[in-house]
């Protein structure tokens, strides 16, 4: 059973350009299986670090020290905007300004109820992941932060389809349609599958 850790067929991980891939911390991983297992240990740990701390989902400094504490421990480059292209996302020079604007308008959508707390988490969450600020991550960083608003504007944590959507399944064909969806400015099918 071939386990490639950069295998460019997998439609569930963003391509890292090869100065990205020189960046990976643990020496032992050589496995895909092994890097998500490394990485879903990381975002736990940015769990545990969450629920000590008062945060503001609307705070750049915030998105990016919570991408770091999701990835750090197995990538250096965890937090920082990524420099190079890629096959979805703004371009890169356009990151801090969209992440800004994102950030703008959703305190706008928030101030004046334009709608529901459960539609502006999607809408930010999707935002963020449409953007792809980071070399890779994004749908889970993104995912995280649209939990995180709810939370904020006093509604549950989403479920997201209750699954892993790393691993290829119904579930996760589901989530990358209502993402199309979304990026075709229908956010139904999204805000259904976060609740589902």
């Amino acid at each position: 059973m071939s386990d490639p850790i950069f295998d460019e067929d997998d439609e569930a991980n963003t391509p890292l350009e090869p100065e990205e891939r020189e960046q990976l911390i643990p020496s032992y991983i050589t496995l895909r299986r092994e890097l998500n297992e490394a990485e879903q240990i990381n975002i736990a740990d940015a769990a545990k670090w969450l629920a000590t701390r008062k945060r503001d989902v609307l705070d750049e400094k915030f998105l990016r020290t919570l991408h770091t504490r999701m990835f750090g421990k197995v990538w250096k480059w965890a937090g920082d905007y990524r420099k190079t292209p890629r096959n979805i996302g703004v371009e890169a020079w356009r990151i801090p300004m969209d992440v800004a604007q994102a950030i703008d308008d959703a305190k706008f959508w928030v101030a004046n109820s334009t709608f529901t707390a459960d539609e502006i988490a999607v809408r930010f969450s999707h935002r963020l992941v449409a953007i792809h600020p980071f070399p890779n991550g994004n749908g889970r960083f993104s995912r995280m932060v649209g939990d995180l608003f709810a939370q904020q504007l006093g509604q549950p944590r989403f479920s997201w389809g209750s699954q892993n959507l790393v691993d290829p399944t119904t579930t996760r064909r589901a989530y990358v349609e209502a993402l199309r969806a979304a990026d075709a400015y229908d956010l139904t099918l999204l805000i259904a599958f976060a609740r589902s």
